[in-house]
């Protein structure tokens, strides 16, 4: 049926004229490397648009052509058949009257499915042309996920679980945190977290409810919640499965959990937390492919890059990047010891936790529990003569001066803090008691981070900025925008309503010259080393964001909810 599927769209692209036949030889070529549909090549190749190609679908198989975007669904519609049955057809109902179902498919060759579908339903069953990617978004939207729901799985359980309460003993809530309900109740809101791109799951106890949130693009989103009386099991399977105790139900546990899911190595970082109603987890989805990214596919502008990369060149010093907890500061030393990794440098990292496994770095975890902690990691690295270290934080003066002795004897030293801006870097290792003359000579640069969600490009409007909007952005007329124009997301299924589908960064790249040098060492506050480093020419955060509205990356509120206002 493949094979018959691919003669039949090749004839339809060249007779209709849509492609020449040295195009369709293109898309042929580059399809044969990437084993996916013929018309999602020929859209990536920009030969013709996905709209195009439906169209003209449409017309060749004599159906109707339809955009589920903003399309109604009706319960009644809905009702007609199954989440199993719309996961396993790849259709979704969109009209259904006494003798017939219409419903979208995302492949309209497959007739066959019409024909299984009415002898299911016992009643016609009529195609309509819609893209793929919109009949998978809708099922996921109107049925769930996966071909079960949470929903309809905590509904289909009924009674068949015996539920106990955390009251109970571990023994006998290992043994039913085992049973295969509840094994699959929990893979199923991994599984859920992964296709909706989330950060994090957090699983939070309260007096009358459990609830579940997922961290998509940095904003957390709640989720229909399992009934209360799940939980004890739920969190008993999740640290079981994590390595931890789950006995011990008073104290913090860290734990690591590792699957195959949607055909990819994951990775979770558990940890539990006791609460009035129980425990608290937390699973930290670790996205491996993120450390591969280039600084340019950060949100780098070029010349915040070609600084950046300056800094990142020089034989010793120290490079410090701040910003809060998932900021991407990890990722953006990963992408900086990416582009230096070579054959000729030796890299070792000393972190808390590994985060990820890099090909031709040196990786070392921390265990204070043993006495191996960042100090005592860095004296003996030096021993092991590397040309560049990165330490994962750097957290007490100890860590620090010896950093800093690294960098004096001829080491490239990467590191984070936890401020909110780059000025505030250089007087927080005074303030942890590091002389200023050491940091005054070794700190080369800082840089701070925040990650911006980016408008959805399924969605995305330009409309007339406002008076108020042009002060924002420091510009005089609306002439000075890109196209005159700002940009916000309407809201879509691609986006789940939100406007925002995936995150840049915006920067605050300050290099530490001579000037900033003597107000180190005169222990100036921050504001004062941020005015200058202003008056020589450093963007903020704020104004670097700015800059990503212009362009129509992002929007306003977003770079404010970021972001903290600048000193003038």
């Amino acid at each position: 049926m493949v094979e018959a599927r691919q003669r039949t769209m090749e004839r339809i692209l060249t007779s209709s004229g849509l492609l020449t036949q040295d195009q369709l030889n293109t898309a042929l070529e580059e399809q044969r490397k990437e084993k996916g549909r013929l018309e999602k090549v020929i859209v990536r190749l920009k030969l013709a648009t996905m709209d195009q190609i439906l169209d003209l679908i449409a017309t060749q198989m004599g159906m109707k052509r339809i955009k589920l975007e903003d399309y109604k669904f009706t319960e009644e519609a809905l009702k007609a058949i199954s989440a199993r049955t719309a996961h396993l057809y790849k259709v979704i109902p969109l009209k259904k009257t006494k003798k017939t179902l219409t419903v979208a498919m995302a492949d309209p060759f497959d007739i066959r499915s019409l024909d299984d579908l009415s002898l299911l339903l016992d009643c016609k069953v009529k195609g309509m042309v819609a893209s793929e990617d919109e009949v998978m978004k809708a099922i996921e939207r109107n049925y769930g996920l996966v071909e079960e729901s949470v929903e309809e799985m905590v509904a289909g359980m009924g009674e068949e679980l015996e539920v106990i309460h955390e009251e109970e003993g571990a023994e006998e809530l290992e043994e039913i945190a085992d049973e295969a309900p509840i094994i699959k109740l929990v893979s199923l809101i991994i599984l859920q977290a992964l296709k909706e791109r989330a950060s994090d799951i957090h699983l939070e106890p309260f007096e009358k409810t459990f609830k579940i949130r997922y961290r998509i693009d940095g904003v957390l989103h709640e989720k229909t919640p399992p009934p209360k009386r799940f939980q004890a099991p739920m969190l008993s399977r999740i640290k079981i499965m994590a390595g931890m105790n789950i006995a011990e139900r008073r104290l913090p546990q860290d734990g690591r959990i590792m699957l195959k899911m949607l055909g990819r190595d994951i990775d979770l970082r558990v940890s539990s937390f006791p609460s009035l109603f129980g425990e608290s987890i937390v699973m930290r989805i670790l996205d491996k492919s993120s450390v591969m990214l280039g600084l340019g596919e950060m949100g780098f502008l070029s010349d915040h890059e070609e600084l950046f990369d300056s800094l990142i060149r020089r034989p010793n010093g120290i490079m410090l990047v701040t910003g809060p907890t998932g900021s991407g500061k990890t990722t953006t030393l990963y992408a900086a010891l990416n582009k230096i990794n070579t054959t000729d440098v030796k890299l070792i990292t000393v972190e808390d936790p590994v985060e990820y496994h890099v090909s031709g770095i040196n990786q070392t975890q921390v265990r204070p529990k043993i006495g191996l902690t960042f100090a005592r990691c860095l004296r003996s690295i030096l021993r092991q003569a590397p040309n560049i270290i990165m330490i994962g934080e750097i957290r007490d003066v100890e860590t620090a001066e010896i950093a800093i002795r690294a960098s004096l004897t001829g080491h490239l030293v990467f590191s984070t803090l936890h401020t909110n801006d780059a000025p505030s870097a250089v007087t927080r290792l005074v303030d942890m008691g590091v002389k200023p003359f050491l940091v005054a000579s070794s700190v080369a640069g800082v840089m701070a981070q925040r990650l911006v969600r980016t408008i959805c490009p399924e969605c995305r409007e330009a409309y007339e900025p406002s008076t108020k909007d042009l002060l924002l952005l420091n510009k005089k007329k609306k002439e000075d925008l890109k196209e005159g124009k700002l940009y916000r997301g309407k809201g879509c299924m691609a986006c789940a309503r939100t406007g925002y589908r995936g995150r840049t960064g915006i920067f605050e790249v300050m290099p530490v010259t001579d000037r900033i040098r003597d107000l180190i060492l005169e222990k100036a506050p921050s504001t004062v080393v941020k005015a200058r480093a202003r008056e020589e020419g450093m963007r903020t955060l704020r104004e670097d964001g700015f800059l990503k509205v212009a362009m129509g990356q992002t929007s306003i509120d977003e770079v404010l909810r970021v972001t903290q206002a600048d000193i003038e």
